[in-house]
């Protein structure tokens, strides 16, 4: 009789099977079904569909093959793999699979009860079929109704049982139709069924039959040869991250990723793991939700993976406890711990490993390497399990013996002296708080926070609860973006201390809220005044959150933008400094209050903190440091360090450094002319700002994607955006949004044209004769205005100006300022150009990192060449400056460009399509059609391009004509697409 198995397949092969599972029959396990896929070609949706199942096409092709095969000759498969992978789940949809085939369907499932009751397995698969044991030999059916129960009389050897299993199926798949036997958890099925069935799979015959089962990895009872396997694998990152989604779509990210992270692809765990969380704490709506530092485990989770952490002697199970609790796999850390009591021996690591160790790594729950020292659970949730199964004594013995053996002073002895504490303990108390300060400058702000909170329990004396918990509050605020916690911290600080409401930790934490929440600027500023005013210097971990006091006020004052408050914050600053020796209070102070006016003597300073960031790990002092570097042109040198906050933040760390981390990115960004990363990264900080209530953050973003869209000609984007800011900053005394959507209008107006409006917006942000004072966006605006000057005839204003700004010394803070100051004189000499001081700006070394400011300077300089008559110098400038403003897609300036080009004799290339196409427009007509586009009406456009209002006019009416269209209205749509070549830009990539 021709036998089930590799023995015919490996000589006579399916077609459909050829080169996958018939080798797959030579070894016992095959490899992740990639092996089968590479021989289909492009996957497509197997017969049946998924049956919900997610990331499991590779598996349910295996099954469809093998049902494929099963209609013309017997097959088995066995499926492995790890509790919870998800192998009775691909069972449940085998078969149905099957009945969609027309297979008959005989199922069964070994149980743990059953394993000790001869032939309990397969009487679950013969009782369905014992209206066909009459077809058997007479011998055969007796032989079936004895091991069914069903007549009297001993069993007879387990050969004979097989060879009549293997006969009924046989004779069942000829004549009935196809049969289908699928058996789940087959490693609990009683050693007789399991062999009966282990012989029929090998030597079965001819018949359509086809055996599916299912077992764990490690089953002992899994046939050695003979029999295909395959080992179910866990999911693939993507796919656990969709199931994931799916199921819970409200869970945060960063919740999301540490599910994702304790699982490892576990479908079972996946599921599971967070139906034992709450709605808050999947979607982390405080800190008091964050999650445990060892996941709960479902009761079907802990079925799964507690059944061996349960039957392992104690030693060993107290021994994993001290892993869990470590989290570092150190051995010889835990020979020290888990020796003896009242015994002061190391265990030998032979001994740990040989004796106390050695049950869980046979029980497959751990790697154990003693030559490295290091200990390893095989999956995150068995520590689950193993802290599940601890008492809380257990834990409390854990935490002291490992206290006991770290040294003083560490984070981590504190953190254990804290987990074997009952009850209020100063001492303790005060060694965590030491702990999360360092912890915080370490830069693991929500450990610092859960840690000032445990110190806050631990603490006797309500002052010293009051205090640990306002600095917790001011954390959330500043730091973890946890604006939420923040008033229920403040209220129970002032409920066990009164009088702790006025400390500077509590009003830096009740300002931030204030200020992030609603831009409250001057509610913020009392709080800050007062709580500053009336510290008493001394203790030094007061005097740490007076500094933060001192920062929480700066931004303030920054953001309110006022002389007033900065001529305030000196006097508190000058009184309180002695007691805050933080380096960056006095650089901010002068490089982000005033920078025109007081950087210069700090820069040595921000230049020693911007080349020791790459040490630095606090996000605030990175984000600080930073945003001192930014009106000072040190952005790019902070990059690395913000890029580091920022992923910390994605992975819901600093969540409130990682906003303005992201924004002043996308500030570098804009300057460096890399325009499509400023979209991305404004777009996730304005995300991460509504979704974290951090409102007053949000108009740094929004005056970014206000100034793109006025630099790209997007005059209704620009001027709803630069409205916004206004109207939500005036009724907020907030002077820095209302200077940034000025900002948005000039440039607006500069990029038509309009000096006139341009002027008039610039010399709200400064006067004419001087960039104002406290005012550090005025940096931004030196060309801006001189440009807006002299082209409306103030040429005195521009001179002025531009004297104010060398006698502060303003080119002497960048080479970006440098070179800006030496082409605006340049631009604002009304007796000639001014070649040497132009040449000169130019020739600045590294100008092309600022490539919108180095395009406006040689059209400006391009301008005035061809003005004075010499076009042909002029040309090569106009040049450069077009193809710069094409690159970065500011249509208005490459308008301006051209028309400047056209004037001087020379003709832009061919309009062509973004496809290469050639476009019938003339040159002057594009032009024409581009500042048209741009809202210019017709005598604007005359007085650019220096021709009369009716040529215009023609130029448009053939505009019109050629590109179908009747109306301005439509140029916007028609012009999509359209330049004098074809447009290569840089790749957006992911920041």
């Amino acid at each position: 009789m021709p036998t089930i198995g590799n023995s015919v397949l490996a000589r006579n092969p399916t077609p459909s099977l050829q080169g996958d599972l018939a080798t797959a029959g030579t070894t016992n396990v095959v490899p992740l079904a990639q092996h089968v896929i590479a021989h289909t070609g492009p996957q497509s949706e197997p017969q049946g569909g998924t049956g919900g199942l997610v990331g499991r096409a590779a598996e349910l092709t295996l099954v469809d093959r093998l049902l494929a095969e099963a209609t013309t000759r017997s097959a088995a498969l066995y499926l492995t793999g790890a509790p919870g992978v998800g192998k009775s789940a691909l069972l449940d949809v085998a078969a149905q699979r099957a009945q969609n085939r027309g297979f008959r369907v005989v199922r069964a499932a070994g149980a743990q009860f059953d394993r000790h009751v001869g032939f309990a397995g397969l009487s679950q698969i013969l009782l369905p079929l014992t209206a066909e044991l009459a077809s058997l030999p007479v011998r055969q059916a007796r032989t079936l109704e004895v091991v069914l129960g069903l007549a009297a009389g001993e069993p007879e050897e387990l050969s004979t049982v097989a060879y009549a299993v293997r006969e009924l199926l046989f004779r069942i798949g000829t004549t009935s139709g196809p049969l289908a036997l699928i058996v789940d958890d087959y490693g609990w099925l009683d050693r007789p069924s399991a062999s009966v069935l282990g012989t029929v799979a090998r030597h079965a015959g001819i018949g359509r039959v086809v055996l599916l089962a299912a077992s764990r990895r490690d089953d002992a009872l899994l046939p050695e040869r003979g029999t295909r396997a395959h080992e179910v694998p866990p999911l693939d990152a993507t796919s656990a991250l969709k199931l994931v989604t799916e199921r819970f779509p409200d869970m945060t990210s960063a919740i999301r990723r540490r599910l994702l992270a304790e699982a490892e692809g576990n479908p079972l765990a996946l599921l599971e793991l967070p139906v034992s969380l709450s709605l808050a704490q999947q979607t982390q709506q405080t800190r008091r939700c964050a999650l445990p530092t060892v996941l709960p485990l479902t009761e079907r989770l802990r079925t799964v993976f507690s059944e061996r952490v349960a039957a392992l002697p104690d030693t060993a199970r107290k021994l994993l406890l001290l892993a869990v609790l470590d989290d570092t796999g150190d051995l010889h850390l835990l020979s020290r711990a888990g020796a003896a009591p009242g015994t002061h021996s190391e265990l030998a690591l032979s001994e740990l490993v040989r004796s106390e160790l050695s049950p869980a790594e046979h029980a497959g729950l751990v790697r154990v390497d003693a030559r490295a020292g290091r200990l390893e659970f095989r999956h995150p949730l068995t520590r689950s399990a193993v802290m599940e199964l601890s008492t809380g004594a257990e834990r409390r013995w854990a935490h002291r013996a490992l206290a006991d053996v770290l040294p003083e002073g560490s984070e981590r002895r504190a953190m254990h002296l804290a987990g074997a504490t009952v009850g209020p303990d100063d001492r303790v108390a005060a060694l965590v708080h030491g702990a999360a300060h360092t912890t915080l400058r370490r830069g693991d702000s929500r450990t610092a926070v859960s840690a000032l909170l445990r110190a806050s329990e631990l603490s006797g004396s309500g002052t010293d609860k009051a205090r640990r918990l306002a600095e917790a509050a001011f954390l959330s605020a500043h730091v973890t973006g946890d604006l939420g916690d923040v008033r229920a911290l403040l209220d129970e600080a002032a409920a066990v201390d009164p009088s702790g409401v006025t400390s500077p930790a509590a009003a830096a934490a009740a300002a931030g809220e204030l200020l992030h929440w609603d831009g409250d600027a001057d509610g913020a500023y009392r709080l800050l005044v007062d709580a500053i005013t009336d510290h008493v210097p001394g203790d030094q971990a007061d005097d740490v959150m007076l500094g933060e006091a001192l920062h929480t006020l700066l931004t303030v004052c920054s953001a309110g933008g006022r002389p007033e408050l900065w001529q305030s914050f000196d006097t508190i600053l000058a009184r309180h400094r002695p007691h805050t020796p933080d380096p960056l209070l006095p650089v901010l102070r002068g490089a982000l209050g005033d920078p025109a006016h007081a950087a210069l003597p700090v820069l040595p300073r921000l230049d020693g903190l911007i080349s020791g960031l790459h040490r630095q790990t606090d996000p605030t002092a990175i984000v600080r440091t930073a945003a001192a570097a930014t009106y000072v042109d040190r952005l790019p040198g902070c990059r690395s360090a913000l890029l580091r906050v920022v992923d910390d933040g994605r992975e819901g760390g600093a969540v409130a450094s990682a906003i303005p981390a992201l924004l002043l990115l996308a500030d570098d960004a804009y300057a460096g002319g890399r325009w499509d990363d400023v979209a991305e990264l404004t777009d996730e900080a304005l995300q991460r700002c509504a979704s974290h209530d951090y409102r007053l953050q949000a108009w740094r973003g929004r005056m970014l994607q206000g100034l793109l869209a006025a630099a790209r000609g997007d005059d209704e984007t620009a001027r709803g955006t630069a409205d916004r800011l206004a109207s939500w900053s005036n009724p907020r005394g907030l002077g820095a949004p209302r200077v940034h959507a000025s900002h948005i209008h000039a440039l607006s107006a500069l990029g038509r044209a309009d000096f006139e409006s341009a002027y008039r917006h610039l010399t709200a942000i400064s006067p004419g004769h001087r960039p104002a004072p406290h005012v550090p966006h005025a940096l931004r605006l030196i060309w801006d205005f001189t440009e807006a000057a002299t082209r409306t005839g103030h040429h005195d204003e521009a001179a002025a100006h531009l004297a104010a700004v060398r006698e502060a010394g303003v080119p002497a803070l960048s080479p970006r300022l440098a070179m800006i100051t030496e082409a605006a004189t340049a631009l604002a000499d009304p007796h000639g150009v001014d070649r040497e001081l132009f040449d000169k700006a130019i020739a600045t070394p590294g100008a092309e990192r600022w490539p919108f400011d180095l395009a406006r300077i040689r059209l400006g300089y391009g301008e005035r060449l061809r003005r004075s008559q010499a076009s042909v110098a002029a040309r090569p400038h106009l040049e450069a400056a077009l193809k710069t403003f094409d690159r970065l897609g500011a249509a208005p300036w490459s308008a301006r460009a051209a028309g400047e080009l056209r004037a001087s004799g020379q003709a832009p290339a061919p309009v062509r399509s973004a496809g290469g196409v050639d476009v019938p427009l003339t040159p002057q007509e594009w032009q024409t059609a581009q500042l048209a586009a741009t809202g210019l009406s017709n005598k604007q456009i005359a007085a650019q391009l220096f021709l009369s209002h009716r040529t215009v006019a023609a130029h448009l009416r053939g505009a019109f004509r050629k590109l179908d269209i009747t109306s301005r209205g439509g140029l916007r749509d028609a012009l999509t697409g359209i330049g004098r070549e074809p447009v290569n830009r840089p790749e957006r990539r992911a920041v």
